[in-house]
């Protein structure tokens, strides 16, 4: 498996950061780490940091979108950051944009989402 999830929480915000690659076969074990993530700590909140992922497809898209649904069913917000041009090319065509802020990083999703300190 060639991706390391690295997960913190700041406040009620999950920060997720993911380096290497989101594809089918990462995104189930990435889905489960989130799922119990959310579940367990008190997350209102999801930042996704993708500075170090380099390369995505559309199983790493329903993984977004599936933790987009959890998230808007708590009440939160989620936010993406760190998008290289490849990735941010297919997020964009996936219409992500929509319905979701990116940042250029994390302190800015962190003030977008007004959960800073």
């Amino acid at each position: 498996m060639n991706l390391q999830v690295e997960m913190e929480h700041h406040r009620k915000t999950l920060i997720v950061r993911l380096s290497g690659e989101l594809d089918h076969h990462t995104a189930d074990h990435v889905r489960l780490q989130l799922d119990e993530a959310i579940q367990r700590g008190q997350t209102e909140h999801l930042v996704l940091s993708f500075k170090n992922l380099q390369f995505m497809d559309s199983s790493g898209l329903g993984v977004i979108l599936g933790r987009y649904k959890l998230i808007k069913s708590k009440g939160g917000k989620m936010a993406v950051c760190d998008v290289n041009a490849a990735v941010y090319r297919l997020l964009d065509m996936s219409g992500l944009f929509k319905i979701m802020p990116i940042y250029d990083n994390e302190g800015q999703a962190l003030s977008g989402l007004e959960v800073v300190s």
